[in-house]
C-alpha cells in the first residue's frame, strides 16, 4: 500500500522533479562534501546569517529551504571571511565579531572543512546544545475550530479563466488550535495556564564525513502533566548536493520570518524521509546558467484522526470520517542572482484510510477535481535584496489551495520588509510581515480536520481567514547581547463569516533580551501580552493573555 501510493502520487509531473533533482545532484562537481546535522529553527545563528548579508558580505545564501545543515552555515560564515577581509566598512568589528559567534556553534564543520584530512573515522558530543526554559502563562489558547462560508464560482486572481470553481457546498469546516498564546512555531510544544517547565538537549554522533546521527528529546512539565518525546532524531547520509535524512525532523519552505503557507515549525515534528541539497548543488551548467539551486524532497504521514458530525458542514448529514493521509512536500530554490531568488513550494495530504473508487489522471497529478483523494497546498516566492539601500530585502510568498484542478488559485500570502541595517552601524535592524490567508486555507471536504498534525497546523501558525502584521525591532549591542520588541496585530474570521460569527482582533506586544550568562550559556528573558476582543469568534467576549518566559541556552 505504501509503495504504491508514492509510485502513483509522483508519476509524471512530480516524479520527474525528482528524477531531474537526483540527476543533477549526483553529477554534481563537489569534491567536499560533508555530512552534519541541522541548525534548529529557533537558533540565533539564522539571525546572525540575515545581519550578516545585511552587512554585505553574505551574498549566496538561499533562505527558502530552512534548516540550514552546519556544514551550509560554514560555507556561509567562510564566505563572509573573505568578503570581510575586501571590506573597509565602518560596521566591521561587529561583522567579525558576527562571524566569531558563528564559528563558535560549529566547530567541527569550521575544523572539517579547513583540515578535511584530519576528519575521524568516528566522533560524537554527548551534550551538543541544550534550553532549560521556564514559562508562566496567564490565558487560553484561540480555537481554529469554526464553519466558514465557501465563496464557489471564482475566478483566478478575480479576473482570470472565468468560473473555475463551481460550488461544491457553501460551507467548510476549519479546525485546529493555536496552541500556545503568544509562543508559535514550537514545534508542536504546547503550555497550559500557570507555570511550566521546558528542557531539551541533543546528542550529535559521526561516522567519516558521510554520516551523521542526531538525537534531542524533551521534557514538558505542564499544571497536572509531565511528558517525554522526542523532539528531533534522525540520521543523514551523504552531503552537498545529495543527502539523505530519514528520522524526526522540522522543515520550513519559504523566506517568511513569522510563518510560511505550505510549511513551518508550528506544528509537531513530522517523522520522514528526505532527500535534499543542504548546500547549492555544485554542478557547472547548472551554475553558469541558472544559479544557485537548492531542492528538498519529503515524503512523510498525518497521525490518524476520526471526525464525526455533520460533513459537509451545516448542508450535509452526520458521519463517521477516518483519515490518516500521506505527506508530500516538495520545495525548489533558485538564486539566478545575489540579490534575488525564487522559490517553488508544494505539499500535499494523499490518500490513507476511508476512500473507495479510482482517481482520474488529471486529479492524481493535480488534485482539485471530483474524484481526487488529495488536499494540495502549492504557490510560488520572491525575495529580493537591494544592495543601494542598505540590503533591504522585500520578500513575498503566494499559495493556492488545489480547488480549480490544475490551478491552486484559492489565494493567501505573505509580505514582507526586512532593513538589516536601520542605523549606518548596522546593529539595528527592523521587519515588517504581513499575512493574509484565504478562509478556505487549511480546509477541505475530503479532510474534516483540515491540514493539521496533532492539532495544530503545519503551515502558518494564524491559519486560515486571517489577516496578521508583525513589526519587529532588534538592537545588538553584542552578538550576544541584544533587545526586540515586536508589534503583532491580527484579525481573524473577516473573511467567510457566517451568521452569530463576530471578527476577532487581537494586539500583542513581545518584548526579549538575550544576554551572556556564565561562558557558553546566554539567558533569554521574554514577555507578552495580547488583548483580544470578540475571541474565538464571539460578540462581546474579551480575553487578556501574558506569558512570562525565563530560558537558559547552551550552544544552541
Amino acid at each position: 500500500m505504501l509503495f504504491s501510493q508514492i509510485a502513483g502520487q509522483l508519476r509524471f509531473t512530480l516524479i520527474r522533479t525528482i528524477f531531474c533533482a537526483a540527476l543533477l545532484a549526483l553529477s554534481s562537481g563537489q569534491v567536499w562534501a560533508l555530512a552534519s546535522n541541522n541548525v534548529p529553527l529557533s537558533s540565533p545563528v539564522y539571525q546572525y546569517l540575515d545581519l550578516l548579508a545585511g552587512l554585505g558580505v553574505i551574498r549566496s545564501e538561499v533562505k527558502g529551504i530552512r534548516p540550514y545543515a552546519k556544514a551550509e552555515v560554514e560555507r556561509l560564515v567562510a564566505e563572509a571571511e573573505r568578503n570581510l577581509k575586501e571590506s573597509d566598512d565602518d560596521s566591521s568589528d561587529f561583522t567579525a565579531a558576527l562571524i566569531r559567534r558563528v564559528k563558535e556553534l560549529i566547530p567541527r564543520e569550521v575544523k572539517a572543512r579547513e583540515e578535511p584530512s584530519e576528519i575521524p573515522l568516528f566522533g560524537y558530543n554527548l551534550l551538543s546544545s541544550a534550553n532549560l526554559r521556564y514559562v508562566y502563562l496567564n490565558g487560553e489558547p484561540r480555537s481554529y475550530d469554526r464553519i466558514v462560508r465557501d465563496p464557489g464560482h471564482q475566478s483566478a486572481f478575480g479576473v482570470i479563466g472565468g468560473d473555475l470553481r463551481p460550488e461544491f457546498s457553501p460551507y467548510l469546516r476549519g479546525s485546529g488550535s493555536e496552541g500556545t498564546p503568544l509562543m508559535e512555531n514550537s514545534e508542536g510544544v504546547v503550555y497550559r495556564r500557570g507555570s511550566n517547565g521546558y528542557l531539551n538537549w541533543s546528542s550529535e554522533l559521526f561516522v567519516s564525513d558521510k554520516l551523521s546521527l542526531l538525537f534531542e528529546p524533551n521534557l514538558v512539565a505542564t499544571p497536572g502533566s509531565t511528558t517525554m518525546n522526542l523532539q528531533k532524531g534522525y540520521l543523514k547520509l551523504g552531503g552537498g548536493g545529495v543527502e539523505l535524512e530519514v528520522g524526526r525532523d522540522a522543515n520550513w519552505f519559504g523566506p517568511g520570518y513569522r510563518g510560511a503557507l505550505t510549511l513551518t515549525n508550528n506544528a509537531q515534528n513530522f517523522d520522514l524521509i528526505k532527500l535534499s541539497s543542504p548546500e547549492p548543488l555544485d554542478v557547472a551548467w547548472v551554475k553558469r546558467y541558472l544559479g544557485l539551486f537548492k531542492y528538498s524532497l519529503i515524503f512523510s504521514r498525518f497521525n490518524e484522526t476520526t471526525f464525526t458530525g455533520i460533513d459537509p458542514p451545516v448542508t450535509g448529514t452526520t458521519k463517521t470520517v477516518v483519515r490518516q493521509p500521506y505527506f508530500i512536500g516538495i520545495k525548489l530554490a533558485l538564486k539566478p542572482a545575489s540579490w534575488w531568488e525564487i522559490g517553488i513550494n508544494f505539499v500535499r495530504q494523499q490518500g490513507g484510510p476511508g476512500f473507495s473508487g479510482s482517481t482520474s489522471t488529471s486529479d492524481l497529478v493535480f488534485g482539485g477535481g471530483s474524484s481526487n483523494k488529495s488536499n494540495t497546498i502549492a504557490g510560488v516566492d520572491l525575495r529580493f535584496r537591494i544592495p543601494w539601500l542598505r540590503n533591504t530585502e522585500l520578500y513575498g510568498e503566494y499559495a493556492g489551495e488545489d480547488a480549480a484542478s490544475f490551478w491552486p488559485f484559492v489565494e493567501s500570502y505573505i509580505a514582507g520588509v526586512y532593513i538589516p541595517r536601520l542605523s549606518s552601524s548596522g546593529r539595528d535592524d527592523l521587519r515588517l510581515e504581513y499575512f493574509f490567508g484565504h478562509q478556505d486555507l487549511y480546509t477541505d471536504y475530503k479532510f474534516p480536520n483540515g491540514y493539521t498534525y496533532y492539532g495544530m497546523t503545519p503551515g502558518h501558525s494564524q491559519g486560515g481567514g486571517t489577516q496578521d502584521l508583525l513589526v519587529r525591532y532588534s538592537h545588538w549591542f553584542t552578538p550576544r547581547n541584544n533587545v526586540a520588541l515586536e508589534y503583532i496585530y491580527t484579525d481573524r474570521g473577516r473573511q467567510g463569516r457566517i451568521d452569530g460569527q463576530a471578527v476577532e482582533i487581537k494586539n500583542a506586544v513581545r518584548g526579549y533580551w538575550t544576554l551572556p550568562l556564565y561562558r557558553e550559556i546566554d539567558a533569554i528573558l521574554g514577555y507578552g501580552r495580547e488583548n483580544i476582543r470578540n475571541w474565538n469568534l464571539v460578540s462581546g467576549v474579551k480575553q487578556t493573555n501574558q506569558v512570562a518566559t525565563v530560558t537558559m541556552s547552551y550552544k544552541y
